[in-house]
């Protein structure tokens, strides 16, 4: 048996989907003629390392959540096991910024669940009575009507307001360029909505999971975020190297999937089109939403109603000499109601080993987001005075950096608002009934690097099984 497969986007989910397609091919003995088409002059994503004068800068994602297995993974398969490598363990702690100074976020809490009570209980960060109002969550019961709470929702209900302001907003801002008002809980965090299902706390849930036995890999201590040796350019590099059966086509997109003659054509912006058996449309849902629109205006307009948001990510470089702060940490995160600039930075070589010289430190700041997606669109001299600044406030930083690396990333991060889970189900249900189409990415079931290998190797699965009916 022969037949052709399209993948549409070449991001980390696309990747996986184009590799685990060949792998499943060749198992099932199908001889399965893949390509990959991807808009941009390189295949990655937003994963994309660039060495600058001796600096490993990430402008994109810096690392993976290892506790989701599907990243760590793939690695061992590729036979990348020993190029993994964890945070700095001489360096641990995240910081927030709270009155206008940095304080250390208790050792043991894991987002906004304390798991510890003496760093807790000594904290700066919060005040006696929000201590006293986290500790009561032990007590509060447990919600049995299903309704789809936002995170700032279930974190006051739960924790208290303090929580919300001092922790889980700051964080999921970091992380998820997130608005905790608009944020499903239930889709965000799933996590969070089962401990508290199962046991009636997430204090009591999360210090059973600490208990539970750490994934990590051969030779590879436990840490929460992994990280390749030499940055996260080497899984998308690997991927290339062992998909030889994969034909990539750079700088072109596909614009519009149609049927002709009961057959599946992708028309590409170059006036070319390729015939399919199968495809994977791998690429943001406000992209997805174009390209499905002549099969499915009610799929299209559902994938256009998971909203983006935009991001900047800026990297600094400093001589390390006369810099003036210790870094010993990873780094902090900032609430709204502190009102800078900077939403996060990551104190990189701080954080991963091989990351500068030692001589230097490099520093990693996020911008934009759900609250301030207008300072994506600033010029870059803007945007670095404007970081800058922030860090001197923050940080007592003066020095002149010797190096600045900004990267956009447009309508990059989806949101998933409350109603999330019961569109996904629509959309997914619509998009079967297209036959030999499916979706993959950040925009339907987690938005982190193995959520989408995961979302990847599922489509990969399903459009197989479809080709084998």
């Amino acid at each position: 048996m022969k037949a052709s497969v399209v993948v549409i986007g070449a991001g980390i989910a696309g990747l996986s989907a184009a590799y685990r397609l060949g792998r499943l091919g060749a198992q099932a003995g199908v001889g399965l003629d893949i390509t990959v088409i991807e808009r941009e002059a390189r295949p990655g994503g937003t994963i994309r390392t660039d060495r600058i004068d001796g600096f490993v800068v990430e402008t994109g994602p810096d690392c993976f959540f290892a506790e989701k297995p599907y990243a760590t993974m793939l690695v061992r398969e590729l036979g990348m096991s020993e190029r993994l490598i964890g945070t700095n363990d001489r360096n641990t702690g995240t910081y927030v910024l709270w009155d206008g100074r940095l304080h250390r976020l208790p050792e043991g809490v894991v987002l906004m669940i304390p798991t510890r009570f003496t760093p807790f209980v000594t904290s700066t960060l919060f005040s006696l009575p929000g201590k006293l109002r986290m500790g009561m969550e032990l007590f509060v019961q447990r919600r049995t009507d299903g309704i789809d709470e936002s995170l700032a929702e279930f974190t006051i209900r739960r924790f208290g307001r303090e929580a919300l302001e001092r922790i889980a907003e700051p964080l999921v801002a970091g992380v998820h360029a997130g608005d905790p008002d608009t944020m499903s809980v239930k889709s965000s965090f799933p996590r969070f909505v089962a401990m508290e299902q199962k046991y009636g706390s997430l204090i009591r849930g999360m210090i059973a999971a600490r208990r539970a036995p750490r994934l990590a890999g051969a030779g590879v201590p436990a840490s929460m975020f992994m990280t390749m040796r030499d940055g996260l350019q080497e899984i998308v590099d690997e991927l290339q190297r062992q998909s030889p059966g994969v034909s990539f086509r750079t700088g072109v997109s596909a614009i519009a999937v149609e049927r002709r003659d009961g057959a599946s054509v992708v028309k590409l912006s170059d006036g070319g089109h390729i015939e399919a058996d199968g495809i994977v449309v791998a690429v943001p849902a406000y992209a997805a939403a174009s390209i499905l629109s002549p099969l499915s205006g009610e799929l299209s307009d559902l994938l256009m109603s998971i909203p983006y948001v935009s991001t900047a990510t800026v990297s600094l470089a400093y001589k390390k000499e006369g810099f003036g702060h210790p870094l010993k940490g990873f780094g902090f995160v900032v609430p709204r109601k502190e009102n800078r600039h900077i939403m996060a930075t990551t104190w990189t070589s701080s954080k991963f080993d091989n990351r500068t010289a030692d001589d230097a430190v490099l520093l990693r700041c996020f911008v934009g987001g759900a609250a301030h997606q207008d300072l994506v669109s600033r010029s870059n001299d803007e945007i670095r005075d404007l970081v800058q600044r922030d860090l001197g406030a923050i940080m007592g930083v003066r020095s002149s950096p010797v190096m600045v690396r900004i990267k956009r990333w447009m309508k990059a991060m989806p949101q998933y608002t409350i109603g999330h889970e019961p569109r996904v189900r629509s959309i997914e249900q619509l998009t079967e009934g297209l036959g030999n189409i499916c979706l993959a990415g950040s925009a339907y079931h987690g938005i982190g690097i193995s959520d989408c290998i995961n979302s990847g190797n599922t489509a990969a699965q399903s459009v197989l099984g479809k080709l084998l009916c």
